[in-house]
């Protein structure tokens, strides 16, 4: 530790021995009451990240658990179309209220911020960051048992400040089975081990396709590998979605919570105790 040092990791970029990632937690507002926090990430995007997030909220949500959701993916915010949600979120002088999906699930997103949907975010790395953050710190997220944050795909910025400024106590990687024969999920639970975080499930996306006169499982794009992948890194528990038009459906008519289906139940288990 330097002689002048602030006790202030936060505005400090020296890599002493005393620095910790916990030692860059922010407090949520003092309006919210957060219990456990469950990160959602994926190496390389358009993998389902955001729709297993959704389906995870919902299926917490129904087991009768108070529920948010952050949308972190903020240049490709996807959570408030799936839920229906077009409003504008409001705010105090004190901080911002989420938005409340049908079946009581708050929800916060740029896309609820913004005038119009489809207006671009163009910004840099830090000012990303620093809006996720501020979800965190100027959201009045209330009482809540689980927080599900979907995360941008990949190892940079905003995954970085989520892991070092909110307290995640776990994450789910979702993959497509092309991902899961290389390094990309190799990369995602890496990165979760140097940050301390439990890594609580798999999720293979687009796993098979099954027939509808036989009901046969077909494996598209080859027989999975989702099982020998967790086993490597020691995650238990391994969930495989099929190729489901109704899913996509469901989510583009923003009627995700209608959905019908028992692929996550044992991740659902592995989160819930």
């Amino acid at each position: 530790m330097s002689e002048d040092c602030s006790h202030s990791c936060e505005s400090c970029d020296k890599d002493c021995e005393d620095r910790t990632a916990e030692s860059l937690l922010v407090q949520p507002h003092v309006g919210s009451r957060i219990g456990k926090v469950i990160g959602v990430v994926s190496g390389k995007g358009g993998v389902g990240k955001s729709l297993i997030t959704s389906l995870l909220a919902v299926m917490t949500r129904r087991a009768g658990y108070r529920v948010a959701v952050m949308d972190a993916d903020i240049t490709g915010p996807s959570i408030p179309r799936a839920f229906g949600l077009h409003e504008r979120a409001s705010g105090v002088e004190g901080g911002i209220f989420p938005v409340e999906s049908k079946t009581g699930i708050e929800i916060m997103s740029l896309n609820l911020l913004v005038d119009h949907e489809t207006d671009p975010v163009v910004w840099r790395g830090p000012l990303i960051a620093g809006m996720v953050k501020q979800f965190w710190t100027d959201v009045i997220w209330g009482d809540v048992d689980y927080m599900f944050i979907d995360m941008p795909p990949g190892t940079g910025d905003v995954p970085l400040t989520v892991f070092q400024s909110i307290p995640v106590d776990g994450v789910v990687i979702v993959a497509s089975p092309q991902e899961l024969v290389g390094m990309i999920v190799e990369k995602a639970v890496n990165m979760a081990s140097m940050m301390h975080i439990p890594v609580l499930g798999l999720v293979e996306n687009m796993s098979y396709v099954v027939c509808s006169d036989c009901g046969k499982k077909n494996y598209v794009f080859g027989e999975s590998h989702a099982d020998e992948i967790a086993s490597k890194h020691g995650i238990a528990t391994v969930a495989k979605l099929p190729i489901d038009p109704g899913l996509a459906s469901a989510c583009d008519s923003g009627t995700i919570e209608t959905f019908d289906g028992n692929w996550l139940d044992g991740l659902l288990k592995s989160i819930v105790k």
